[in-house]
């Protein structure tokens, strides 16, 4: 078998691949067993069939169909390992010469979105800063009133709702009066904005027993994205009452026994989350650095591929000024995802089984889901490959980070080991590599990559 790779872009080749009548005669012999496995000719048992009859009765066209349909897989696979293109997305295969004869060869093209090459730029060394570490009374205050909140007490109240009481609804939502959903009894905290778009605005200023209705987008099911008809009733209003701060309190929710001792603990809290703050600005930083001195060519037909099942599952297919907003941020995920992929194999990165576990089980506390079940789930998907290629960017992304000198504003170097507390360590600053927003808006897109 020969074959030829033509560059078409930067993001795309031609591929030309003919194969010898030796090499394809395997799978006519296939072809001719599996079409005489499925015909009855008298005087021949099942499978028994000489091949010349078999010809006779479906035609020689249909044989070298099937050999055909059943070989290119082999042969484009073939064609891949010879000229070292990586492929991604779904090829286009023409075949330009058919053999009808023995000794013809079979000819066909195939042209295919690849990954492009990255020439990643010097970033060994290289001068990141950040925000200085700051920790304020406000900060230590927040840390206070998160303790606090947990040991509150809801208490029903006769006014109208406002922004962070707890209202039990029901809710109900209905698109051209046909009922989409509907709920009972449900416990909201208003603000919380993790409910329908816009459910926050009309509950504030409703009291018990009112009703109020409101458009908004569904966040799931089959018809996420369209607007539909809501309305809501309150059935009740509770505010949080929080316990005052004083030594009783601080036995009580913490291991320390006076509140001046549970407020220099909340402080050493309040610093570690700063100085957690500044390794994520510094990751963020550095894979800005990165992007914006590397130039990524994108695939445009995955790419568009990619937006169009987006808002095919959306249902919104027509709305221009959202296609702008979901193009945008493919490409931007597309290229980080080249990106981190290329630093990988500059890194040598690989992903230990270990290391695969402790992702698993994270990302299936997420879903809340059995880590067994969620394991089952991603074979079952073929996304196991997928979930080691995201496992490999964050490690390249630790890596890139662990090499960077790291400054505040004043430029006093900061220790990426002092952001998580020694006896916490996972070995290396990978934690900080772990960015949600690199696989959210990536679904669909991280496969064909």
């Amino acid at each position: 078998m020969k074959s030829a790779v033509e560059n078409l872009s930067p993001t795309r080749v031609k591929l030309t691949v003919e194969v010898p009548s030796e090499e394809l005669q395997p799978h006519v012999d296939a072809a001719l067993k599996s079409i005489g496995s499925q015909i009855q000719v008298p005087g021949f048992r099942a499978g028994k069939v000489p091949a010349r009859i078999i010809e006779q009765r479906v035609g020689k066209g249909a044989v070298i169909q099937e050999a055909v349909n059943e070989a290119l897989p082999e042969f484009f696979g073939k064609a891949v390992d010879e000229t070292g293109v990586e492929p991604i997305g779904q090829p286009e295969v023409d075949i330009t010469e058919v053999p009808m004869t023995d000794g013809e060869e079979l000819k066909f093209t195939v042209e295919v979105d690849v990954r492009p090459e990255v020439t990643l730029p010097d970033y060994d060394g290289v001068e990141i800063s950040v925000d200085n570490l700051e920790v304020t009374d406000e900060d230590v205050e927040a840390k206070l009133t998160e303790l606090r909140e947990r040991f509150g007490t809801l208490v029903g109240v006769d006014r109208a709702a406002a922004t962070g009481d707890f209202v039990s609804i029901d809710l109900k939502a209905t698109i051209d009066g046909e009922d989409v959903d509907a709920v009972e009894g449900v416990s909201y905290e208003i603000g919380s904005g993790n409910m329908l778009e816009g459910l926050d605005d009309a509950l504030v200023g409703m009291s018990t027993g009112e009703t109020k209705d409101f458009s908004a987008p569904l966040a799931g099911g089959d018809k996420a994205g369209q607007s539909a008809d809501c309305t809501v009733t309150v059935q009740s209003v509770k505010e949080r009452e929080l316990p005052e701060v004083d030594d009783d309190f601080a036995q009580m929710a913490s291991e320390f026994d006076t509140a001046d001792e549970l407020r220099a603990d909340l402080a050493k809290q309040a610093e570690q989350s700063k100085k957690f703050e500044q390794g994520i600005q510094a990751r963020d930083k550095v894979l800005d650095h990165l992007l914006s001195n590397t130039e990524i060519p994108l695939p445009e037909g995955i790419i568009e591929a990619e937006v169009n099942q987006h808002l095919e599952q959306e249902g919104r297919l027509e709305d221009d000024e959202h296609r702008a907003e979901v193009d945008e941020s493919t490409r931007s995920t597309l290229k980080t995802q080249f990106l981190l992929d290329a630093l990988a194999k500059a890194e040598e990165i690989e992903v230990g089984q270990p290391e695969l576990v402790e992702y698993l089980i994270m990302q299936s506390q997420q879903y809340g889901m059995d880590p067994n079940q969620f394991a089952q789930l991603l074979d079952q998907q073929g996304q196991v490959e997928s979930m080691v290629s995201e496992v490999a960017r964050r490690k390249a992304l630790a890596a890139a980070l662990d090499k960077a000198k790291i400054v505040d504003a004043d430029g006093n170097a900061i220790n990426l080991d002092d952001i998580v507390p020694e006896g916490e360590r996972t070995g290396d600053v990978e934690e900080l590599a772990d960015d949600e927003a690199e696989t959210a808006e990536a679904e669909g897109t991280d496969e064909q990559a």
